[in-house]
């Protein structure tokens, strides 16, 4: 078997036949590492099964449909469920409750659908049994086994022909004929195509665990990300309870919807009503800087609480610092804040934080951003009961949203009386029981939010 040494890149997997600084194809620097590489890697064999050119209309349809697994939150993020035969990766930060969602996951699946093959690469039986009693998930159809070498997986696959396989992690996986070391990129793509053939031969589910880099990205190369049917993040701070699942790619159904868990001593618990349990420390019109914005995460309105701090700075340049917000975002805002609304903040520190740690980035919670901003700046509270909503334009104007009823409703649900919208949406928006007011600029908003 002729052996060749190649170089790759650690962060795409580009590969080169020397030594680079620099990946052309990423523009990482110092991320080549030389490999071997055999002529007959795990690679041959990612070919499906070989089938003629057929006319779309006379392909076979799925005879079987999505399937349950049993968490409706971890359904939701799933577009409704596990297409058979797809193959899901799951990332996150170390100890951020991957493998206890899975090992839960695991066990609420084999009490409907029969065997699951739950794969360690990290820990051993016993430990993951350890993790299972305290948790209080014991299942007898959860099969465990400790293993790392890929044909051996398949080999207990084909044995017991589990509805749903996990993979924990495929970073510790390896295939024999690839003679470089595992975690590498060679390894973990071609261990991950050979999952893949796996699935679609078989029709079984398989999610592996990925591990994340200090960066925030998955580690190995980003094909990896690419041969995988969903992507999925868990997301949070490892000191707070909540934690949530974000889709990034999903073939099979939208990537715009999340979940939410609470770390607790059984688990990570589903959050059925994300937005009260963010609402409940809210100071509601008693302290400056602290507004309510409805947030869309997918179909589902999401009430979170926007926190500014503006204040003299001892320094020669301000700070500028975000917390779950786009820093540039909330820079152009105070641009806006600054030339339409006449608030001066060039000498001033900013801070601007989304409490309880979740990451938004849809551009509706700008007058939330610019009203909390200009609360802490002139030191008055926004009216009690109030939420706003609306993106800012670089003129000032406050511009239509999508989902206003929706969100309007929620804010409704949790007890809120008033709710700032942008101008051209406030006829779609009303609704019995809660004053809507419709706003056309920025200053418009400050002025009625401050009551100035």
């Amino acid at each position: 078997m002729a052996r060749k040494q190649t170089f790759f890149c650690q962060e795409c997997g580009h590969s080169s036949p020397r030594w680079l600084g620099k990946c052309p194809a990423c523009a990482a620097w110092n991320t080549f590492i030389e490999e071997t590489v055999d002529s007959k890697s795990c690679a041959g064999y990612t070919h499906l099964e070989r089938v003629a050119p057929q006319p779309i209309t006379e392909v076979a349809p799925l005879s079987e449909k999505r399937f349950s697994l049993g968490i409706p939150e971890f359904n939701r993020v799933m577009g409704g469920g596990v297409v058979p035969g797809s193959l899901i990766l799951v990332g996150g930060d170390p100890g951020i409750g991957k493998s206890t969602i899975l090992l839960q996951v695991a066990a609420k699946a084999a009490a409907d659908l029969g065997i699951i093959l739950y794969v360690s690469g990290e820990e051993s039986m016993s430990q993951v049994r350890l993790r299972a009693e305290r948790l209080g998930i014991l299942e007898q159809n959860v099969f465990l086994v400790s293993e790392t070498e890929i044909a051996v997986i398949e080999k207990h696959i084909r044995e017991l022909s589990p509805k749903l396989v996990i993979i924990d992690s495929i970073q510790t996986m390896f295939c024999p004929e690839v003679s470089s070391a595992p975690g590498s990129v060679t390894q973990v793509r071609d261990c991950t195509a050979r999952l893949m053939k796996l699935a679609k031969n078989s029709a079984t589910s398989v999610v592996v665990v990925g591990h994340v880099t200090k960066e925030g990205m998955l580690a190995g190369p980003r094909v990896l990300e690419h041969m995988v049917d969903v992507v999925l993040y868990l997301e949070g701070q490892r000191h707070q309870g909540f934690r949530l699942l974000r889709g990034v790619k999903n073939r099979y159904g939208s990537t715009n919807e999340v979940g939410v868990f609470e770390m607790s001593n059984s688990g990570l618990a589903e959050v059925l009503n994300p937005s009260a349990l963010f609402m409940m420390a809210h100071p509601g019109g008693e302290v400056p800087g602290a507004v309510v914005v409805p947030t869309m995460e997918g179909t589902r309105p999401l009430l979170v609480e926007i926190q500014a701090l503006v204040c003299s700075t001892s320094l020669g340049v301000p700070r500028r610092m975000t917390t779950g917000v786009d820093h540039n975002r909330a820079a152009l805002i105070m641009a806006v804040l600054e030339k339409r609304a006449g608030m001066h903040m060039g000498s001033n520190d900013a801070y601007v934080n989304v409490v309880g740690g979740v990451k938004i980035d849809e551009p509706a919670v700008d007058l939330g951003i610019a009203v909390s901003l200009a609360s802490s700046f002139k030191d008055r509270p926004v009216e009690s009961g109030l939420v706003v909503m609306g993106e800012i334009g670089l003129t000032g104007e406050i511009r239509s949203i999508t989902g206003v009823d929706r969100r309007v409703s929620e804010a409704k649900q949790l007890g809120f009386t008033q709710c700032l919208v942008p101008s051209p949406d406030a006829n779609l928006a009303r609704i019995k029981g809660i004053k809507v007011e419709g706003v056309r600029t920025v200053a418009d908003a400050i002025d009625s939010a401050l009551k100035v």
